[in-house]
């Protein structure tokens, strides 16, 4: 009966560990997806190949996302010229709550939205277990960062962007 117990355990910690070795990492490429923008137009990852992007997930609801909001956006007008992108995906399961935060917010950058909220398979694709989560991406589509913020964030981009 005890080997039975360890057996399980075992079984339980390896596959625990799969899932947590499935997740995202630096250097990887970003796995692609598609998800509808506030005008219902569908939007893919790969539409941005060539440009650096910073994916950032969050949610309306979400107040340290909210107060991030105003900065990711200052980052955004000062490097999209030099080929910058944001894509904002919102976890929101409720539309009207996202796009009244994008208005409030005066988010000018891409946006979409996964209505299945903390169910989101693009969510759980990335290994997101909290929001803000965020994820730079080179031109290539290769990660390499993750929840880099602040004068990280902005000493990363001028390594990245510099002309």
């Amino acid at each position: 009966m005890l080997s039975m117990k360890i057996i399980f355990a075992v079984i339980l910690f390896v596959g625990s560990s799969l899932f947590v070795s499935a997740q995202v990492a630096i250097g990887e490429k970003a796995p692609e997806f598609s998800l509808r923008n506030a005008k219902d137009k569908l939007v893919s990852l790969s539409s941005f190949r060539g440009k650096v992007v910073l994916i950032d997930f969050w949610a309306s609801w979400c107040g340290p996302c909210r107060a991030a909001n105003p900065s990711v956006g200052k980052l955004y007008n000062k490097y999209k010229a030099k080929g910058f992108e944001v894509l904002g995906v919102s976890i929101d399961s409720k539309k009207a709550a996202w796009l009244k935060a994008i208005k409030q917010d005066q988010i000018l950058y891409s946006q979409v939205n996964d209505p299945k909220g903390w169910y989101s398979p693009v969510a759980e694709k990335y290994g997101v277990n909290q929001i803000p989560t965020s994820f730079l991406l080179d031109k290539a589509g290769k990660i390499i960062a993750i929840d880099l913020a602040g004068p990280a964030l902005e000493s990363k981009m001028n390594e990245l962007l510099k002309n």
